[in-house]
């Protein structure tokens, strides 16, 4: 059976380029499946703070349930291999905070995030919608 190629497929192809730098903040993270033990590669948006890389996706993904309790993860970001601990938070009041610094990082992301923004400000009651239906994934690098 021919695997059929996919959007994720070429990002991973360019993360792992010479060519990463088009993808903007865009990072590849492996996880390990907690059941089968595969690597499973993911590429991810992300917005770096401090020392955290802070990756938001959608509860009804299956990638971040392998980092469920804290895992160690690989990482591809800017042409370098690095390794990583991760959590997963799913408490929608931290979410929230953490999806109002997301669009202030990266205000790009406010419309495909359906969050409205009012002179740089992200709408309280899009951030309530959203915190219930997203999560985020903060990963450490190791030093």
């Amino acid at each position: 059976m021919e695997k059929t190629l996919n959007g994720n497929d070429f990002v991973k192809v360019i993360l792992k380029s010479p060519f990463y730098g088009l993808m903007g903040n865009t990072l590849l993270v492996t996880v390990t499946g907690r059941k089968t033990g595969r690597k499973i590669d993911v590429p991810v948006n992300y917005y770096r703070e401090a020392e955290a890389f802070w990756i938001i996706t959608k509860r009804s993904r299956t990638w971040w349930r392998n980092v469920k309790g804290g895992a160690e993860v690989d990482l591809v970001l800017s042409g370098k291999k690095l390794k990583g601990s991760a959590e997963v938070i799913l408490d929608e009041t931290a979410i929230a905070a953490h999806i109002v610094d997301y669009v202030r990082y990266l205000p790009i992301s406010a419309g495909a995030l359906g969050v409205r923004l009012a002179n740089g400000v992200p709408n309280g009651e899009d951030v309530t919608r959203l915190a219930k239906e997203r999560l985020f994934v903060k990963i450490c690098p190791e030093s």
